[in-house]
């Protein structure tokens, strides 16, 4: 008698986390399958993005990265981390406030070399600076 009881709690139990399972996996979209795979390709370092940081008050960029990079919002700031080669990486902070605004894009559509990276400072004020990877 003790087993059958055994047995239909099992079963009870199976069939509860099955149509667990089909509630959670009912709500997601096509669309959001392929966002977290596309987020997951571009965390691992195989897309190349741009990423730049716009001053709202003048509408000119200040700053641009571009390559096989990662990043992380941390309260006021960007940190990307950037791979340069098998096993290289570099890191990048980029400080925000409330007069600018950043946007990410990715830009890979053609086959490229994923070790080159880019990033520069482009504000009028200073002097624009370029610093490219050694290929």
């Amino acid at each position: 008698m003790r087993l059958i009881e055994t047995d239909r709690l099992r079963i009870a139990a199976a069939v509860i986390l099955i149509l667990a399972l089909a509630l959670i996996f009912a709500g997601c979209t096509e669309a959001d399958n392929v966002s977290y795979n596309v987020s997951q390709e571009a965390d691992n370092f195989n897309v190349v993005r741009r990423l730049t940081v716009l001053n709202a008050r003048t509408d000119k960029p200040m700053f641009e990265l571009i390559g096989a990079f990662s990043f992380t919002l941390e309260e006021n700031r960007i940190i990307a981390i950037v791979e340069t080669g098998p096993d290289e990486y570099k890191k990048h902070s980029v400080g925000l406030t409330e007069w600018t605004l950043w946007v990410v894009e990715d830009i890979s559509g053609a086959e490229v070399d994923k070790y080159r990276y880019e990033v520069n400072f482009l504000p009028e004020q200073i002097v624009p600076v370029t610093f490219t990877s050694n290929d």
